[in-house]
């Protein structure tokens, strides 16, 4: 593994209160889900401005929740866009949805407008839009989509510190390297209570674990009666309160995390843009400034001679279609074949310093003059 000067991504790690507060719960008798949890759902609720927050193990969770809700099946057509973490399209492919991948925009990588409005129709059962690096999806996506009354799954587990008013269903991810973590772990949004109450029993087997909590955690009544029911079939998608107290610990610090990636992010955008289009095409970052991203003509010259000088660069992503799973066959997808060869993402989250994005602008400007 190299040893770089400075790594992509790096974890925000809040050591001494961290096990400061894990020692508390560690005289408790609870290490899954237990009043973490639910004190974690309620604080995350109040500070982003949600009424029903279900937290689970991974954001790829909270997705797979939010198509069970939809109640994706086989051969239903979702529309979503064709770059972005794997985990946004593999759970449709589980429950055999066909995925009609949408073009991306030159500007910020998310769902290209005129592409989408060509595909959506009526036969469309869902969308699934993506806040790619942390930028949100352009709202007429949005307005579109009312047109045909279609639920849309707003993929947010990049944009972690952004409230989302758009949306039937928002999904979060709080994995290790994102703006706050719990070690692992997400958050779906629901939007009406009976989706909410629907979403807790299906994170845990398909059991209301308040009604087993009203009875004492009893499974049978003095009458050999069973106190719960299981109505369908659940998953095992709960978090425990080990993350649950390393991401209370985390939100605390959200914005400060995130105005320290925007002043990263800023003087990549001051230094970057100062260069021709001919050198750099685009800057790419924004929302919650999980990624900053790049477009350049020289972008497999750039990878090698920033890895030569210890910075770390990656695309992170790849266009989905190209996987086997999801048809192994580029679509025509013209803003995608173009961006293709161009896009890279460069370091940025808190254990950077400002000398280090000085450092790595310098690198870039003398590598393409």
């Amino acid at each position: 593994m190299t040893d770089y000067k400075v790594s992509l991504f790096w974890p925000s790690i809040y050591k001494d209160e961290w096990l400061d507060e894990l020692g508390k719960i560690f005289d408790t008798r609870w290490l899954g889900q237990g009043p973490k949890v639910d004190e974690f759902e309620k604080e995350f609720g109040k500070k982003f401005g949600y009424e029903y927050c279900v937290s689970t193990n991974s954001g790829t969770s909270a997705l797979e929740l939010a198509y069970h809700l939809i109640g994706i099946n086989k051969e239903d057509k979702v529309i979503t866009s064709i770059l972005s973490c794997s985990a946004t399209s593999l759970p449709l492919i589980r429950k055999g949805a066909d995925i009609i991948f949408t073009d991306i925009s030159k500007v910020n990588l998310t769902m290209d407008v005129p592409d989408f409005k060509k595909k959506m129709n009526d036969s469309i059962k869902a969308i699934v839009t993506v806040n790619l690096g942390g930028i949100m999806c352009n709202p007429n996506i949005y307005s579109i989509t009312k047109e045909y009354d279609v639920p849309i799954v707003i993929d947010a587990c990049q944009s972690l510190g952004i409230s989302e008013k758009y949306g039937d269903y928002v999904a979060y991810s709080f994995q290790a390297i994102k703006n706050f973590n719990t070690f692992d772990g997400g958050m779906l949004i629901c939007r009406n209570k009976e989706d909410y109450d629907r979403a807790k029993r299906l994170r845990w087997f398909g059991i209301d674990r308040e009604k087993k909590v009203q009875n004492d955690w009893k499974c049978f009544s003095s009458n050999r009666e069973i106190c719960m029911d299981m109505e369908e079939a659940g998953y095992k998608f709960h978090m425990n309160d080990v993350a649950a107290t390393v991401g209370l610990v985390g939100l605390k610090h959200s914005d400060e995390a995130l105005q320290y990636r925007k002043e990263i992010a800023d003087i990549y955008t001051n230094k970057l843009m100062s260069l021709p289009k001919s050198k750099i095409c685009e800057c790419i970052c924004g929302g919650s400034y999980w990624l900053y991203g790049i477009l350049t003509e020289n972008r497999d010259e750039l990878i090698y001679k920033l890895k030569e000088n210890g910075i770390e660069t990656d695309t992170i992503h790849l266009r989905n279609d190209i996987f086997s799973v999801f048809g192994g066959k580029r679509n025509d997808l013209p803003n995608m074949d173009w961006i293709e060869s161009r896009y890279l993402y460069i370091p940025i989250h808190t254990k950077m310093t400002n000398e280090d994005a000085y450092y790595i602008t310098d690198s870039i400007i003398d590598i393409l003059k």
